[in-house]
């Protein structure tokens, strides 16, 4: 009998698990329910479309489709039937299935302020975490002078240093002593905070809001100092809660998300949930490279390509994409305990760096600015690498040369094996391989490895990669 898999969101991990599903063998049918109106698309893209730097087609996402997909936007799941194995949908369709699994993803937190209904927002007042969202921004941003951004973690500081790029006097509010105080210590707080200065956003610390005000003429936010902010656009950035409600209503183990085991199964061994809605060993992801590894890993489990297949998180980095920013934090940079610590800081210039190493291998950093050994740190933290005897290259990122020197930054000296994009796991030599298959530009190597269709922020790299090979190949052909 043909296996029926649905599944519930068609968000980046739905789709990437239709398309993982839909390139292995095997007859199955997939039937894919997202509830927004839209192709898939890439969520992280979004504050790069609210600069105006791409267009909506440029965030869509490629989806699987052919024999054995059936692809359904705009048709959210009312209910989960677990005895009867059945989804129930907004129209009253029963969809029956062998296998159900759960990208519902999570939802962007209303706080709760006066002034702010979440089933009723005012106009001017809009969260930011979808396409509808970020089309609602758009639409008032167009023609508006100013916007007040309140929360001051990563996704919130790219959406101000996208409004602020279209020209509106931008003001983040943020509750805590400094930004992203979940990746960043006070002191690369501190540099953020005067980096984005420089590039038009106020930054407005340790003052929690206490009201909103807003009509058809524009925000005013109340702050807990007694001051008022007005502005013609309120962006709430306030985290996300995942979405589990209808696992909590189908009976299904809930903590903070969906609880999963190794091998993404739910308390129901027929269902399964991946993504930002799923809990595994205590943890939510979050970040799209933990939901691709999980659909990677769920596609092999449900064919049975890999019966031993187990999904292991693997060290995040998290990449702030905002244009005149470089920041990269990955693992405890910010935390203590034993081992060793280097920092550099230069606020003049925007420039900071923390390194913790213990056992001589890199447990954490913190890389703001210009600093050409950010690969390097990377593929050191990611692969768990002993870091070089001097020290100085990684913290200051200049080639110091001799034993135990940095490794250079040239993509010559790379290992194949060294992974570029982390969302896709995508290595040197797969894409050394793709160009020499005939993809000779980025846009077809970014086509035909997907390095870079994640978060966007191994982009340069992969270009950089590019570029040595096709001068490579010029210096070839003039001997």
């Amino acid at each position: 009998m043909t296996a029926r898999v649905v599944i519930v969101g068609n968000g980046m991990a739905g789709a990437r698990l239709a398309a993982e599903l839909h390139a292995r063998e095997g007859d199955r049918k997939v039937t894919v329910l997202g509830a927004e109106p839209h192709r898939a698309y890439n969520r992280i893209m979004l504050s790069t479309l609210l600069t105006g730097r791409i267009a909506e087609p440029d965030v869509e996402l490629t989806e699987a489709a052919g024999h054995g997909i059936d692809l359904r936007p705009g048709v959210p799941v009312t209910a989960v039937d677990r005895s009867a194995r059945e989804v129930r949908t907004g129209d009253g369709e029963r969809i029956s299935y062998d296998h159900l699994v759960l990208a519902t993803g999570a939802r962007a937190v209303v706080p709760p302020l006066p002034g702010l209904d979440p089933t009723d927002l005012p106009q001017r007042v809009v969260p930011f975490r979808t396409l509808d969202d970020c089309r609602r921004i758009l639409a008032v941003a167009d023609g508006a002078r100013s916007a007040i951004v309140l929360g001051g973690g990563l996704l919130g500081l790219e959406a101000a240093r996208g409004l602020a790029t279209r020209g509106l006097a931008t003001t983040v509010v943020h509750h805590t002593g400094h930004l992203m105080e979940r990746q960043l210590d006070p002191a690369a707080g501190a540099v953020l905070a005067g980096t984005l200065a420089g590039l038009g956003v106020t930054i407005q610390l340790a003052v929690p809001a206490t009201g909103v005000v807003a009509d058809d003429t524009g925000v005013r936010l109340d702050l807990a100092d007694g001051r008022s902010l007005h502005a013609d656009l309120l962006v709430l950035s306030c985290g996300v809660r995942p979405d589990t409600a209808l696992a909590t209503a189908a009976g299904l183990t809930v903590r903070r998300g969906v609880v999963v085991d190794d091998r993404l199964r739910t308390s129901d061994r027929n269902i399964s949930a991946i993504g930002d809605c799923a809990e595994h060993d205590g943890a939510l992801t979050g970040l799209v490279a933990p939901a691709w590894a999980q659909a990677r890993v769920l596609a092999d489990v449900l064919t049975g390509t890999d019966p031993l297949a187990r999904y292991r998180p693997r060290p995040v980095v998290t990449r702030l994409k905002a244009a005149g920013i470089d920041l990269a934090a990955m693992g405890d940079a910010a935390g203590g305990g034993p081992g060793e610590e280097l920092t550099f800081a230069d606020p003049a210039r925007g420039t900071y760096a923390r390194l913790r190493i213990r056992d001589e291998r890199l447990v954490g950093a913190i890389l703001l600015g210009d600093n050409p050994a950010i690969g390097t740190v990377i593929q050191l933290f990611d692969r768990g690498h002993p870091v070089p005897a001097d020290r100085r290259a990684l913290l200051l990122g200049r080639a110091l040369g001799g034993a135990g020197a940095a490794p250079s930054a040239s993509p010559a000296l790379m290992p194949d094996a060294a992974v570029v994009c982390q969302c896709n796991t995508v290595t040197k030599g797969a894409l050394v391989r793709c160009w020499r298959s005939g993809a000779r530009t980025l846009d077809a190597v970014v086509a035909g490895t997907r390095a870079g269709t994640g978060c966007g922020g191994c982009r340069d790299a992969v270009g950089g990669i590019v570029d040595w090979l096709s001068e490579a190949e010029s210096v070839e052909v003039t001997r």
